[in-house]
């Protein structure tokens, strides 16, 4: 997500509560003209605290175990907004 910086992740796989990279997801990077498009400067960095939208997305991830996210929003870096299907009980 700090590589893509804003756009999103497409398909994402997601297997005991874990994103598996096989098959890796589609990536759709947003550019927006006259702003920052490179990567998060903490890409760069070993050492960052977790802002609450990534401990969130864990969360997210513990509950749903297994299953395919269809759309997973990335603003500034960080996850925004993600959409998956359910069935309906």
């Amino acid at each position: 997500m700090q590589q893509i910086n804003f756009g999103r992740l497409e398909n994402l796989v997601v297997a005991g509560g874990q994103v598996v990279m096989d098959p890796p997801p589609r990536v759709v990077r947003e550019h927006k003209f006259g702003g920052d498009n490179g990567p998060r400067p903490e890409l760069r960095s070993d050492d960052f605290l977790l802002k609450q939208q990534v401990v969130e997305l864990c969360t997210m991830l513990d509950d749903l175990q297994d299953g395919v996210i269809d759309v997973l929003e990335v603003k500034h870096g960080l996850p925004f907004r993600m959409i998956l299907r359910e069935v309906a009980a």
